[in-house]
């Protein structure tokens, strides 16, 4: 268990490890501690409910309002090569926070994507048919391969 107490992470762990497999697990320890920080400040700033707001002015837009979702939200889980993911059994969408730092033709892109998501489950020609109706997905998509690049 990690816990952060006056800046300092406290992490108790078996002393027959070795110096390698503690060095994983202080590493599990500080990115566990980040994301616990970045999902107290979506949660301060309201982040979730703005975004609902986002994708409701979205599915307006470019799919008239017809698609119906349980949840949308932020997660600070997301790998990095992954910006959001659509569950579409149960309709609940999560997108990276990573996406607050980019700008908002790319976070539009993924929320549509997503959406797009809840008509189509797989990527496919008709798929890129309904995702492409927003005007900046291509540049967006080219925006989101250079940044994975640099990873």
């Amino acid at each position: 268990m990690a816990k952060e107490v006056k800046g300092i992470i406290h992490l108790h762990l078996p002393m027959e490890l070795t110096k390698k497999e503690e060095q994983k697990y202080v590493a599990w320890a500080k990115k566990r501690v980040r994301a616990q920080k970045r999902k107290r400040k979506l949660w301060e700033k309201n982040a979730d409910q703005k975004l609902k707001k986002r994708a409701e002015m979205l599915n307006k837009r470019y799919f008239k309002g017809k698609l119906k979702w349980k949840r949308i939200s932020y997660s600070v889980e997301q790998n990095s090569g992954m910006f959001g993911n659509c569950d579409t059994k149960n309709k609940i969408i999560r997108l990276s926070d990573r996406l607050l730092k980019m700008p908002k033709f790319v976070l539009d892109y993924v929320i549509v994507h997503e959406l797009t998501h809840l008509i189509i489950a797989k990527h496919g020609p008709e798929f890129w048919k309904i995702c492409n109706r927003y005007p900046k997905t291509e540049r967006a998509r080219g925006y989101l391969m250079a940044l994975s690049m640099k990873d």
